[in-house]
């Protein structure tokens, strides 16, 4: 246990010689150093999931997860370590806010990866529903190039057919007409072969000549268009034919499906909130923990010994300015008076 709480202390970025002295700021700073260690693991699985999704290996995923985390708990590390209590709630929580910020942020960037992983059979199905989605707006786009000039030979093709129809109507009523005519069913109900029918009859022969000719010339274009018009829907065919389901597997189309999903649930929109808050808490309690609590003995230990660092820093300035005086009062004149100000311009 003794070996775990010095871990935890090291983990909390407290001076460990320092901390010794102070007994009853062990369970803090294990806390403090718990937090920020299993920060580290939820940000190495999070990083490494997040990997896997994009790149399908194992052992990069793995290599990238470690990398991850530990960049993520010396981040944490160095945020709480570098936090001071003044004794000024007002100030320490304004300079904590950028700390704070930051922290937030991270729990964010590590919650997502996780929060797609445990929502990982309600994005499935609805990945699928993306991809058929994708191939649909594909097929749309592919059908669209073909279908105007499909439509243009089709109306084409429709204009010839009804011309031969209206001119093979036209003569089919001449001819029976002129049949009528002769066996008098019709027109001057007198049975013969008259004047009349003879003008019918040409009438009827006049009608089927333009029929032949219009069905021979439009028989030729219309061959031609619906050559065009197979040829048109099979290549649109063999085209859709190419098309293939893409595969929406990455981290964005699994960002994409949880955001539909959520917007269709209310369950799992409260779910993801409160797993983001989870970890925005997590994240951030070791901040607000320092921030909240007050000064302990190895926050006065801390600040002494930082002060002690300073006042020496200090002293040797003063006694390295007083060493540069001394050395330089034997000098001309005007030779002092420029090494003295060079040595106020240098030294406080």
């Amino acid at each position: 246990m003794q070996k775990l709480t010095y871990f935890f202390w090291l983990c909390s970025g407290a001076d460990m010689a320092l901390l010794k002295k102070c007994p009853t700021e062990s369970s803090k700073y294990t806390g403090i150093g718990a937090t920020i260690f299993f920060t580290g693991l939820f940000a190495a699985a999070s990083g490494a999931y997040a990997l896997f999704t994009v790149f399908d290996s194992l052992w990069a995923s793995i290599a990238f997860g470690m990398l991850w985390g530990l960049l993520i708990f010396n981040l944490d590390r160095f945020i709480v370590s570098s936090m001071r209590k003044t004794g000024k709630q007002a100030s320490e929580w304004l300079l904590a806010s950028p700390r704070i910020v930051l922290a937030v942020l991270i729990s964010i960037v590590i919650a997502k990866p996780l929060e797609m992983k445990i929502f990982d059979k309600e994005i499935q199905p609805e990945l699928i529903v993306m991809e058929q989605e994708a191939y649909a707006r594909q097929e749309n786009q592919l059908k669209s190039r073909f279908i105007p000039f499909a439509d243009s030979l089709k109306s084409s093709i429709a204009m010839l057919k009804s011309e031969i129809n209206e001119r093979a109507a036209k003569r089919d009523a001449l001819i029976r007409i002129a049949q009528e005519e002769a066996d008098g069913t019709g027109g001057s109900k007198k049975k013969n072969l008259g004047p009349i029918y003879k003008i019918k009859k040409a009438d009827a022969d006049s009608a089927a000549k333009e029929y032949a000719e219009v069905a021979a010339q439009n028989g030729l274009q219309l061959q031609k268009l619906e050559r065009a018009l197979a040829m048109t829907d099979s290549t649109a065919l063999a085209e859709l034919a190419l098309l293939e389901k893409t595969k929406r597997n990455g981290p964005a189309a699994r960002m994409e499906a949880l955001s539909r999903l959520t917007e269709q649930s209310s369950a799992i929109y409260w779910a993801h909130v409160f797993i983001l808050l989870l970890f925005i808490a997590i994240e951030t309690a070791p901040v607000f923990v320092k921030l909240i609590s007050s000064s302990g003995p190895y926050d006065h230990l801390l600040h002494q010994e930082e002060h002690r660092y300073a006042a020496a820093a200090i002293e040797e300035v003063a006694k390295v300015s007083s060493e540069t005086r001394t050395r330089t009062a034997d000098l001309q004149p005007h030779e002092h008076g420029f090494a003295e100000r060079k040595l106020n311009e240098l030294l406080p």
